[in-house]
């Protein structure tokens, strides 16, 4: 069968699958723990709701700025980020291309030695299916010592991305907690990675009979569909509240700290097709992105329940802080205003 994943390089994600009956049989096959899902939010979604207002932060904000960059975006970006003074970086590695490992590594030191680095392993089907193949990869980027904390996989529900389950995930994620417990204890693993206002699924992969831990909760917090962070979804629900309830649900949980970290957020830019990751619609100007992103930091400083948010991400024409169409470097309104945010702490 052919390989029903395949890469939008426009917009740095998977594209949609197109294979509906592969979708339909996979779905089909874990079944069961969308019912454990159900089961499992019924009783600790509305006890985390009630409990919201009780949980005060404690986070000092001091690493509250972080920055996506890609092997792929090329090396203007050494000079952006010393430019942009952000020390916190995260770098994606995609399992699909592990034969590359030395390219990579060689990528993050050009950062220097003052950065903090993240590194993102993004999961492909074939090490989800595979756990001989999982181990080995595993073993030769902890090994290469070119960080000590780790995003494992990304994005867990969104099936374009491979998991089918958040069990399928869980088990995947143990493989990998295995090793680093076995092997590299002073290695810090970061998950589940739900993406936007999903925290469903964010319950299931907190609240189960897998002996796991997240050293750090790590969600891709989009907001982007409702305009400005301050507006509202299902009623209730800006940023703010988001914010909160995300938090509530981690103290709760006793596979995770408290420690949050949000690692992917912006806005698509407008007249950027296809590089924009949504449609028109949800598009805005760059000026809007910049008061967006602003505002977006602003609440979670003020909720003093996130350590770092890294903006995804430096240079992407769609939703990036630098447009590169036709090989030009082009900075926008964006770019300065963090710039000028990261100055000011």
């Amino acid at each position: 069968m052919a390989n029903p994943f395949k890469w939008d390089h426009f917009s740095d994600q998977p594209a949609l699958l197109k294979d509906k009956k592969y979708k339909q049989r996979m779905r089909k096959k874990h079944s069961l723990d969308i019912f454990i899902l159900f089961i499992t939010n019924l009783f600790i979604f509305p006890l985390a709701f009630f409990l919201t207002p009780f949980f005060r932060g404690n986070s000092n904000n001091k690493k509250l700025y972080g920055m996506g960059v890609n092997l792929d975006k090329g090396k203007e970006q050494f000079d952006l980020i010393k430019e942009l003074n952000v020390k916190n970086l995260l770098i994606r590695i995609p399992l699909s291309d592990i034969k590359n490992l030395d390219q990579y590594i060689y990528f993050v030191k050009q950062f220097g030695d003052d950065k903090d680095i993240l590194i993102n392993i993004l999961q492909d089907r074939e090490h989800i299916e595979n756990k001989t193949l999982l181990e080995q990869s595993i073993h030769a980027i902890f090994s290469s010592n070119i960080a000590h904390k780790f995003q494992i996989a990304n994005a867990i529900n969104r099936s374009k991305w491979g998991f089918f389950s958040v069990k399928e995930y869980l088990y995947f994620y143990k493989t990998i907690q295995n090793i680093r417990d076995k092997y590299y204890p002073a290695i810090e693993l970061i998950g589940p990675s739900v993406i936007d206002f999903e925290y469903h699924f964010t319950i299931r992969a907190l609240f189960n009979f897998f002996t796991i831990k997240f050293d750090f909760l790590s969600a891709l917090l989009y907001v982007d569909r409702r305009g400005s962070p301050h507006n509202t979804q299902m009623g209730i629900f800006n940023t703010k509240n988001k914010i909160n309830f995300l938090y509530s649900i981690a103290k709760l949980s006793p596979k995770t700290t408290s420690k949050i970290i949000i690692t992917e957020v912006n806005w698509p830019l407008s007249n950027t097709a296809p590089y924009a990751p949504t449609s028109e619609l949800e598009c805005v100007s760059e000026d809007d992105y910049s008061i967006f992103m602003l505002d977006y930091y602003n609440i979670a400083k003020q909720s003093k329940k996130i350590q770092t948010i890294y903006w995804h991400q430096l240079i992407a024409s769609g939703y990036g802080l630098v447009d590169n169409r036709d090989g030009k470097i082009r900075k926008t309104k964006a770019f300065y205003s963090y710039k000028e945010m990261v100055k000011n702490g």
